[in-house]
């Protein structure tokens, strides 16, 4: 039944058709042979049997001796009935057999090819209509009909994944918009509040210059942080058009880059900092730049976050390049999917100096380079960050 069920629908109606035909005339050669021995008996009632009896010892096996037709005036009427239906079964009864055969081949491969499929297909058409994507073709085959639902499959599962892609879209949109109104209405009414200090006391000379000059640089501050957030916002329009190009370089020229910018940073953040490289050195093949970028944008958390020390690792394993960053802070508290999105901050103060971009820049860019961002946190505490990078041979 399986080799059957594998077969293209051209062969299966081909080997259905014939097998039928086949059992058909022979279905019907045994009626018409039936129909003619019982038609003979109903003759042999009508003859002189003493006559027949020495017409067949006269022949001695030579010859065979048939019955002659007998006129249905000469049978009653139940034998005549009988003997024309003989004649009607020896005449039509194996074209009747053949075609009762063929519809039989027709029903048998409906439901053997057609009716399961069909099925799926029906089934899977009203589902998709109503947008329904949580299931799955199960029919395997390697006919036609097979291949159709594969395809139907791959089709299913196409729209399924870009449903979920543009549901992930409208929540980034959403968190996108919520980000725009928050970080420019802050700086916002921080400028809305000194204005109306200096338009409310100034004029009577309450104020005295010097806080005059702090305000103005305190507005100064805020529009510089809302030119901070448009180039975020423009660095962020600018992600999925980057492109990957990987060209060779020795590890330890990464890990000096790596030592480089951690010294900068700690120095920034008041924090110390321990790079070390775990595999031996060799050439590989990857985006520097892009490599570069999301450990800066790691260290930059790290330090943020540290108590005291921040730890880098580097290592070359195989086709992967791996950097894991971790700190002695408190570590994560919300699960890896939460932390790598855009604008996601574990702090509200954050808000004042950072955008939460960082980590979804650094996932980005891992899966573009074709790795992955996992985040974690250690025993002993503080949180752990790796980044996984795929490179050429």
């Amino acid at each position: 039944m399986e080799t059957i069920r594998n077969l293209s629908i051209r062969k299966t109606i081909v080997l259905y058709l014939t097998v039928s035909l086949i059992l058909g005339f022979l279905a019907g050669a045994a009626v018409m042979g039936i129909a003619e021995q019982a038609q003979r008996q109903i003759w042999i009632k009508y003859i002189d049997e003493d006559a027949y009896v020495k017409a067949i010892q006269k022949e001695e096996g030579n010859f065979t001796v048939d019955v002659a037709r007998v006129s249905r005036d000469r049978m009653t009427k139940t034998d005549g009935f009988y003997s024309e239906l003989c004649d009607f079964l020896e005449t039509y009864s194996i074209l009747a057999a053949c075609f009762f055969s063929m519809i039989g081949a027709v029903i048998l491969f409906y439901r053997d090819k057609i009716k399961v499929p069909l099925g799926e297909l029906t089934d899977a058409s009203e589902l998709i209509g109503k947008n329904e994507l949580d299931f799955r073709i199960t029919y395997a085959s390697r006919d036609e009909l097979g291949r159709l639902c594969l395809e139907f499959e791959k089709m299913r599962a196409s729209l399924a994944e870009n449903n979920r892609n543009m549901w992930n879209m409208v929540e980034e949109e959403k968190a996108l918009r919520a980000a725009i109104a928050h970080d420019i209405r802050s700086p916002l009414t921080v400028l809305r509040g000194y204005q109306e200090m200096m338009l409310e006391f100034i004029p009577e000379g309450i104020l005295e210059q010097k806080k005059i000059l702090e305000m103005l640089q305190g507005g100064m501050e805020q529009i510089e942080r809302m030119d901070k957030f448009i180039g975020t916002m423009q660095k962020l329009s600018r992600l999925e058009a980057r492109r990957i190009e990987c060209r060779e370089f020795a590890l330890s020229s990464l890990t000096d880059e790596i030592l480089r910018i951690a010294q900068i940073l700690q120095k920034e953040a008041g924090r110390e900092s321990h790079i070390i490289q775990t595999s031996a050195d060799k050439k590989i093949t990857a985006d520097r730049e892009v490599i570069l970028e999301v450990t800066d944008n790691l260290l930059s958390n790290a330090f943020r976050y540290a108590e005291r020390l921040v730890q880098v690792e580097i290592r070359a394993e195989g086709r992967e390049l791996v950097i894991s960053v971790s700190d002695d802070g408190s570590g994560f508290t919300e699960s890896q999917e939460q932390v790598t999105k855009a604008y996601y901050h574990s702090n509200p103060q954050d808000d004042l100096q950072h955008f939460g971009m960082g980590m979804y820049i650094s996932r980005v860019y891992c899966e573009k380079h074709g790795g992955r961002l996992l985040t974690g946190n250690q025993r002993d505490g503080g949180a752990v960050v790796k980044a996984v990078f795929r490179t050429g041979e």
